[in-house]
């Protein structure tokens, strides 16, 4: 096992699953469906798409930090709020300065300047509480640093679709280096005009509920979500000591959006990470699959998964569930990781039509399984070749 293994002492999330875990192991199970919807209002060319969608009333930004007030960041201080109490026990213990603050995003608050552009567009005037700043890819971490009140080092990662499982890979080298001594880590993207229309534009989006690993895929759901941990070196602080047991990454810079075909840039993400985490490819129990839905993802991805673990490893894609949050990608597929780790829940079925795709490398798509090893592997694989491979499990 890793010999630096970093333990997960809190999780909080919600998106399409929802935000309370019964809703959450219900959606995963397939006994109640997840907020995955067609809505109109999106794309410039006037048709519908499928959106995963947050449900229920979000929390409001205080007061204090008005300044910081948007959409995205009450969708942070939803999943935040979950760990919250763990954080000020964190607090408490190793001081406000010892913690850090790293964010994953893509879009930040782009969906409240799409807004106000609209509005600046109709009046003349921007809102009056509207500031550039809202729409920075670092303010949903400053958002974070000043609603805790830490202090310790605090920034964002914005790699694409890796952007919220980046943010491992830096949390274990802040607490590796002795700079921290907990690091509260995530990631927030929420729905907005932009990449919606982008991938769009791609000829990317489906505007169908997405089919991963099906003959007739089509391409992706884009959906919002947010999810926070808080992490430590100290296993002392678990209940259940669930840890990340080790992180690789890669960029191939095959393409700025299409991926390397031979999947080279995922295998070495996958490779590395169990060279990390001191495990072979026989240990792994199950894959989360980046699983886009889209024609060259689907390929790319069975070609490698194959590659390094051969066609037996249980592997799903639960973006029908969640729909491809983006920058939060990494984060929500770690939480889920996470929820069947915790509760011992059964692997989450893939989700599509009924269909696999002949032409893929053979993978073993779950259809009824358990988690029989107690160790998951979560990819997410971005644009510009910008790969991660997170490995999740419990530290002997």
């Amino acid at each position: 096992m890793s010999d630096f293994p970093v333990y997960i002492h809190a999780c909080g999330s919600h998106s399409a699953l929802g935000k309370e875990i019964s809703d959450i192991h219900q959606s995963l199970s397939g006994n109640k469906k997840s907020s995955m919807r067609a809505e109109g209002g999106w794309l410039n060319d006037g048709k519908s798409t499928v959106v995963g969608k947050v449900e229920g009333e979000l929390p409001a930004v205080p007061p204090r930090l008005s300044a910081f007030n948007t959409r995205n960041n009450q969708l942070v201080l939803s999943a935040l709020q979950q760990i919250e109490p763990k954080i000020e026990e964190a607090k408490t213990k190793y001081g406000a300065d010892r913690i850090a603050v790293v964010v994953g995003t893509s879009t930040s608050g782009i969906s409240d300047g799409e807004i106000a552009l609209s509005e600046k567009l109709n009046s003349g005037i921007f809102p009056v509480d509207y500031h550039y700043s809202k729409q920075e890819l670092g303010n949903p971490a400053e958002f974070i640093a000043d609603y805790l009140k830490v202090s310790g080092p605090t920034y964002a990662i914005s790699t694409a679709c890796s952007s919220s499982g980046r943010v491992f890979l830096s949390a274990k080298r802040l607490l590796k280096s002795g700079l921290v001594d907990a690091v509260i880590v995530g990631g927030t993207d929420s729905l907005c005009k932009l990449t919606l229309n982008g991938f769009n534009s791609l000829e990317a989006l489906s505007n169908e509920h997405c089919l991963p690993f099906s003959p007739n895929r089509k391409g992706i759901n884009i959906g919002e979500a947010s999810a926070y941990m808080l992490l430590s070196a100290d296993s002392k602080d678990s209940d259940n000591p669930i840890a990340l047991l080790g992180a690789g990454d890669s960029s191939d810079a095959h393409h700025i959006s299409a991926p390397q075909p031979e999947g080279k840039g995922a295998i070495e993400s996958m490779n590395k990470a169990l060279k990390d985490a001191g495990l072979d490819a026989s240990e792994i129990g199950y894959i989360n699959a980046h699983g886009t839905a889209t024609p060259l993802n689907d390929a790319m991805e069975s070609k490698a998964v194959n590659a390094v673990f051969g066609s037996d490893t249980p592997i799903s894609s639960t973006k029908p569930l969640t729909g491809h949050t983006l920058g939060a990608a990494g984060i929500i597929e770690a939480s889920i990781a996470w929820h069947i780790l915790t509760f011992n829940l059964p692997l989450p079925v893939q989700i599509n039509d009924g269909e696999k795709d002949s032409e893929l490398a053979d993978i073993n798509l779950v259809t009824n399984q358990t988690l029989e090893k107690k160790a998951i592997i979560s990819n997410s694989f971005a644009f510009g070749g910008n790969n991660i491979s997170l490995i999740f499990g419990y530290q002997s």
